[in-house]
């Protein structure tokens, strides 16, 4: 199974500038509960925002660089269709971005792992549109804003219809 897993504002905007554009403590613990002992697909960019490689995860990551160095447990591959190849068959697959690759997977995904972030920010990276005619909003958990969030967000999970 392909899940896309991402936080996106109301108008899609991911980053910018390589970076998140919101910091929700919340977000993060469902996004490692999520993804952890699974295969994460990423591009370079999203790959190099990270301090190091998240733990007791695969990753694999897509970079047109042949020569592209990277820590042991790490998979670099030059395609999307690479990637997904060197996964897991009978296991959930993660994609995790950034924009171009959710972009490219966003066809062949079987689930939309959403956290929307409600909000709109100016952003240099976005996830593309959720169609109606694709998708089924299955489950949704709501979390207000607090002191340790600036933003109210719900957890969307989408099937593919």
């Amino acid at each position: 199974m392909l899940t896309l897993i991402v936080a996106a504002a109301e108008n899609n905007a991911i980053g910018k500038n390589n970076g998140l554009l919101w910091h929700l403590p919340d977000d993060f613990k469902h996004f490692k509960q999520t993804t952890t002992g699974h295969y994460i697909i990423m591009g370079r960019k999203t790959f190099e925002s990270f301090p190091k490689p998240l733990p007791n995860r695969t990753h694999v990551i897509i970079t047109r660089q042949s020569d592209y160095k990277v820590p042991e447990n790490c998979i670099v591959v030059s395609s999307l269709q690479k990637a997904l190849k060197s996964c897991p068959e009978n296991e959930e697959v993660f994609i995790i971005g950034g924009g171009e690759i959710y972009k490219q997977a966003m066809p062949l995904a079987d689930k939309i792992e959403l956290t929307r972030v409600h909000t709109t920010l100016d952003a240099d990276t976005f996830f593309p549109e959720i169609g109606s005619a694709d998708w089924q909003l299955v489950s949704e958990q709501f979390h207000p804003k607090d002191e340790k969030h600036a933003f109210s967000f719900t957890f969307l999970t989408y099937r593919r219809k």
